[in-house]
């Protein structure tokens, strides 16, 4: 009876234990279906190809095993994006977040290209005097004795004593007391010949300098003057004295060098490359060491028409307003020369742009998470932003970082887009390679 007893209790709890582990097993594969709701959608999908766990780069049109014995991982097909263009790439919007991808909106702008350069500035030669005396003489008085004396127009420099100049007075007085004398004469010629005498010799006063002041004060005391003054014909900063009071002079002596400072010009080198970019009229703005944070507003006024053999660059002539004098001549200044000036340019950051060899692309965003590889056609670049010739439309929204990542991921989608085409010219030409490869 115990042997009978053991045997029905081991019966039954064999019975219990299949039971409980069947069920359980039944539980499991119910929770799995429900914890994994696109397994079975999955399973439903076209397997495109087969990738290698380990190298992404590495796949198969079949099941295979890698050198370490793993399973290659199935790539599905996605049920959207049939007519998304060749590269196009679909990212997680938590991948998106954690790679840092920031975009931004093609807009319209004005932009120009910047070319920057060295200049020294220098004095505006249309602003220069030089004074010579227009006849023999010794300097008697001096009154502008130093450099860098500011002078204005017709201000009195040097009184100088020339014998010329004294028997050009002579002469005038003679006419003036003729022509009085003459002026009742009966004969028309006489007194017309008197006249034209008087005005002979004032001519001559005026083109030996004397200053109309001068030939007036004669007029009126009929007395010689021993010195006659030389004036300043422009006004501006005295930047050489040729002469010394005593000092003998000639036609040839320099006494002053005088020049305009209010204009200055700017010299600029610029490279051969560049030079084709700048135009006479183009804006052009300036800074120096000596005087931090100012920025001086020019133009471009010549481009001189011959190269420097030494250093291979082109003068440009810049035009620059100097009332406040700080643009010295000689001193050395940064230029940035705004050429090529566009009003209405489609404009991104230089940053979004892809540059591959010949050719530049941009990835545009298509909708949360999706990318489309855009080739683009590029005009002049400045300072951070580059011109959309062709390519792009306003408003559209392109990728300005992280988009070397998106770049890989998508010329790996896109080959072996190429890789798994079924058709069957294309599986020929494959076949065809390699056996010629073979051979």
């Amino acid at each position: 009876m115990n042997k009978t007893l053991i045997g029905t209790i081991g019966i039954t709890l064999a019975v219990g234990i299949g039971m409980g582990y069947g069920f359980s097993l039944y539980n499991v594969s119910k929770m799995n279906n429900t914890a994994n709701p696109s397994s079975s959608s999955q399973e439903k999908k076209k397997i495109l190809f087969y990738r290698n766990a380990m190298n992404p780069v590495v796949t198969s049109p079949v099941p295979k095993k890698d050198a370490m014995g793993m399973d290659y991982v199935p790539v599905y097909a996605d049920g959207d994006g049939v007519n998304d263009k060749a590269g196009t790439v679909k990212i997680d919007p938590t991948v998106v977040q954690n790679i840092g991808v920031r975009t931004t909106k093609v807009k319209v702008e004005a932009l120009s290209k910047v070319v920057r350069a060295v200049g020294r500035v220098d004095f505006d030669e249309e602003k220069m005097a030089r004074l010579h005396p227009k006849t023999e003489g010794w300097i008697e008085e001096i009154f502008i004795d130093k450099t860098g004396q500011r002078v204005k127009a017709d201000d009195i420099l040097m009184s100088i004593y020339s014998p010329q100049l004294v028997s050009t007075q002579e002469e005038y007085l003679l006419a003036l007391q003729n022509v009085k004398a003459l002026s009742q004469s009966p004969f028309k010629d006489v007194r017309d010949g008197a006249r034209r005498l008087v005005s002979s010799a004032r001519e001559r006063l005026t083109l030996l300098d004397v200053p109309e002041h001068q030939i007036k004060e004669l007029e009126k005391s009929r007395k010689i003057k021993k010195n006659l003054h030389i004036h300043t014909p422009v006004a501006g900063t005295v930047l050489r004295i040729g002469a010394r009071k005593g000092q003998h002079v000639t036609p040839q002596t320099e006494l002053y060098m005088i020049a305009d400072l209010s204009t200055v010009w700017i010299i600029a080198e610029i490279y051969e490359y560049e030079l084709p970019w700048i135009t006479k009229g183009d804006s052009a703005k300036v800074t120096l060491i000596s005087v931090p944070g100012k920025v001086f507003k020019g133009t471009v006024d010549y481009i001189y028409p011959y190269a420097e053999a030494k250093t291979r660059t082109t003068k440009v002539r810049l035009v620059f307003k100097n009332d406040d004098l700080r643009l010295r001549p000689d001193m050395f200044a940064e230029v940035k020369i705004h050429a090529q000036n566009q009003k209405d340019a489609l404009i991104i950051p230089s940053e979004a742009v892809i540059r591959s060899g010949n050719d530049t692309q941009v990835f545009i965003v298509k909708g949360a998470g999706k990318y489309e590889p855009r080739m683009v056609e590029l005009g002049i670049e400045s300072e951070g932003k580059v011109s959309i010739l062709s390519g792009l439309k306003e408003g559209e929204e392109v990728v300005t970082s992280a988009q070397f990542l998106i770049d890989s991921e998508s010329k790996l989608r896109e080959a072996t887009a190429k890789m798994t085409d079924p058709s069957p010219k294309k599986m020929d030409m494959e076949m065809n390679t390699s056996k010629g490869s073979k051979q």
